[in-house]
């Protein structure tokens, strides 16, 4: 199965840019529809904002993962929370929760992805309830069989619904968005076939109850994840035998293009659904690795610059797969390459010593950005 030749001359469409619907803005202006289709959210610039952040680091305890609740470890400095990001060519209508539910009235959306899908997952549940307890929000996750198997240490993935307004917001763990199967269900330490060519199981099941759907991969593209995991890769429904394909960076691309055409195909007998891809998070070791003594020290805010004058994306792979498709691009990568001092860094809740999370981002923090672009026009 080969990946889909697309014109070059056909940029992908980016998310925030593509809807032709009139919004006010937070001042009370409208764009009209010519200016919200010039807009390209992902150029811009950080800039200060005293009423950053969005919800409590001390709070949000019903959804947030103690793990990335920087306000929780030992970090003092916290200067990292109080910036916005401001496009360059359109104003952008600053979240508000209530609103943002009443326009997901009666909806679903779906993040379908890897642990960073899982932190905007993370990030939209606390910025839509504000970070505060709400008891008007149901746990939905078995309608989706998202429950914690035996001995497992966490389910595939949560599902929560606003029962005042009907919305629903879940994520699914799929690191590769391959699909993946045991080889042998009753043997714990079998092999798992990894499709290349075939868009995850929960996907295929769900997709018709999903009116918005985040895809996201790319750090679990390394030799390592993929033995650690016993993932075998498959094609056509065989292993695979091209070892050039085999290769990690021909197999990722493989496998984006794969689901995007996919899900390409689907979007005619879904005319509700508005699918997303969002680009790679980037990561910021410097002098070494995860497992080499790399680290992100740095806690001065915007020491690589302030703003994102490219056009195109710094994630080649997704443009590519989404351009021709109407498939839309959520496009983070540039923008979140110049916060380096926001990931998790070394610190911990239990002050674990010779770790160093460049990878994941503190809460709030960046992808609270990355879902204020998503919810700009959704």
């Amino acid at each position: 199965m080969e990946s889909p030749k697309r014109s070059s001359s056909e940029s992908p469409k980016n998310f925030t840019s593509s809807v032709a619907l009139e919004r006010e803005d937070t001042d009370g202006d409208r764009m009209s529809s010519a200016e919200m289709k010039a807009c390209n959210y992902a150029k811009g610039r950080w800039v200060p904002d005293s009423k950053r952040p969005l919800y409590s680091g001390f709070g949000c305890k019903q959804w947030l993962s103690e793990m990335w609740a920087c306000r929780l470890t030992q970090r003092t400095d916290f200067s990292f929370e109080g910036y916005r990001w401001e496009p360059e060519n359109c104003k952008m209508a600053e979240f508000e929760s209530t609103q943002f539910l009443k326009r997901m009235r009666d909806k679903t959306i779906a993040f379908i992805g890897d642990s960073l899908g899982r932190q905007q997952f993370q990030s939209l549940m606390c910025m839509a309830t504000g970070g505060e307890w709400r008891l008007d929000v149901e746990n939905v996750g078995a309608e989706y069989g998202l429950v914690k198997a035996r001995g497992a240490v966490r389910p595939d993935g949560w599902a929560y619904r606003f029962s005042n307004t009907n919305t629903t917001i879940l994520y699914y763990w799929s690191a590769s968005l391959a699909d993946l199967e045991p080889l042998n269900s009753t043997n714990p330490t079998t092999d798992v076939a990894m499709h290349l060519d075939r868009a995850p199981a929960f996907l295929r099941r769900f997709l018709h109850r999903f009116d918005v759907l985040v895809l996201n991969t790319g750090h679990h593209w390394n030799r390592g994840k993929i033995n650690a995991n016993r993932w075998v890769m498959y094609v056509d429904g065989k292993p695979l035998q091209d070892q050039k394909l085999a290769e990690i960076w021909n197999a990722k691309n493989f496998t984006i293009h794969s689901i995007v055409t996919w899900l390409d195909a689907q979007l005619a007998s879904h005319p509700r659904l508005v699918a997303i891809f969002r680009t790679i998070s980037p990561r910021h070791f410097r002098n070494g690795d995860w497992n080499s003594g790399g680290n992100c020290d740095n806690t001065t805010p915007l020491t690589g610059g302030t703003g994102v004058s490219q056009n195109e994306s710094s994630d080649a792979v997704v443009w590519s797969a989404v351009k021709g498709t109407k498939v839309k691009l959520l496009d983070v990568t540039a923008l979140s390459e110049l916060r380096d001092e926001a990931h998790m860094s070394r610190y911990s809740v239990k002050a674990t010593k010779g770790a160093n999370d460049c990878l994941h981002w503190c809460l709030p923090g960046i992808p609270d950005t990355w879902n204020e672009l998503l919810a700009a026009h959704i």
